[in-house]
């Protein structure tokens, strides 16, 4: 077998010398290196940001939706949305293995997820089986490659594949909340009625304990009432999350003028980033989930408008985030059972 780089770099065709995740285009050829795993793709887990893209540029047609996928894939040998750069992740059965990848951390034949994006991973699809707008997994007979740097989970034996796909693929927002939400905080979730933001919720409810406030900034009203029956949330606000001024007067009545410690980012349209900073207390925590957030709007902005806060980039990845995720599944059955309506 040829000897690859732990990070990818032998699979860069254009530009040369970057890394898989900037690169225009891969080499998606199913001859694995020596520290490569080749995977069987049975479903690709989208990217809301990029999903939400893909559907509004084909008016919700899933014959224009799929032919759009496949033009990314063959163009770029991996699905990286060109106009939100995100990719998403994937389930599949483990098909080969390097001879320099670890043994000890795979099998053949193991039902893994990848944890991280497909718009790094290298992907060939052979054929779409089945795609809905109204869900962000697709369905595919594809192959995938994983590189030795490359996170993945063994799919568990007590939730069902897709459902672990759903909670998986925003692993990163709850175990992020876990870092920096503090007993007593004041949190505020944006898009808290979508599914990283359901997660998000339950974990702030959780740090934040009784003497905290978890209020949830929600664009549809049947959203609201999910947040609602669930119980995720203190306090909910239903508004348009690009509306700057209207969104920081009503979070600033529920805080008493306060803010907030910590705001977390999860909607999937562009132009939220100054509510986010408007809200957010001076030293206080944003943490941009959400892939359509402009960095460049969000560091300029809360310069310009003098906030001293932190701005943390929405990193997919932290230590643990597999394990806490699927327990908040195994924990919260009312969380369980909407995602097993959603995504099963």
């Amino acid at each position: 077998m040829k000897k690859g780089c732990r990070y990818g770099t032998h699979r860069v065709l254009s530009p040369l010398g970057t890394l898989p995740q900037p690169a225009l285009k891969l080499d998606n050829s199913t001859d694995i290196y020596d520290n490569e795993v080749l995977i069987d793709v049975s479903t690709l887990n989208i990217d809301s940001a990029s999903y939400t893209q893909i559907k509004q540029a084909c008016g919700n047609d899933p014959a224009r939706m799929e032919e759009m996928i496949l033009s990314i894939v063959k163009e770029r040998g991996k699905l990286q949305n060109p106009v939100t750069g995100s990719g998403g992740m994937l389930i599949g059965t483990v098909k080969k293995i390097g001879d320099s990848f670890p043994k000890n951390r795979i099998k053949i034949g193991d039902r893994v997820a990848t944890l991280v994006s497909l718009s790094l991973t290298p992907l060939k699809i052979n054929s779409i089986k089945s795609i809905n707008p109204s869900s962000d997994q697709v369905d595919v007979d594809a192959q995938a490659i994983l590189f030795e740097s490359g996170l993945f989970a063994i799919l568990p034996d007590d939730i069902p594949e897709k459902l672990a796909l759903a909670a998986l693929d925003v692993a990163g927002a709850p175990a992020q909340v876990d870092r920096l939400v503090t007993e007593g905080d004041i949190v505020c979730i944006i898009g808290g009625g979508g599914k990283s933001g359901i997660l998000c919720c339950y974990q702030a409810m959780l740090n934040a304990g009784p003497s905290g406030k978890v209020i949830v900034v929600e664009f549809s009203p049947e959203n609201a009432k999910r947040i609602e029956k669930l119980n995720l949330a203190t306090d909910i606000i239903v508004a348009d999350a690009t509306n700057v001024m209207d969104v920081y007067n009503k979070v600033m009545s529920v805080t008493g003028g306060r803010g907030c410690d910590v705001t977390v980012n999860n909607v999937n349209v562009p132009s939220t980033e100054m509510t986010s900073i408007l809200i957010t207390k001076g030293q206080g925590y944003v943490y941009f989930f959400s892939m359509a957030t402009s960095f460049t709007k969000a560091a300029l902005g809360a310069e310009g408008v003098g906030k001293d806060i932190n701005l943390i980039v929405g990193n997919g990845y932290a230590k643990g985030h597999a394990n806490l995720t699927l327990n908040i599944i195994r924990e919260s059955k009312e969380i369980r059972d909407l995602f097993e309506k959603l995504y099963v």
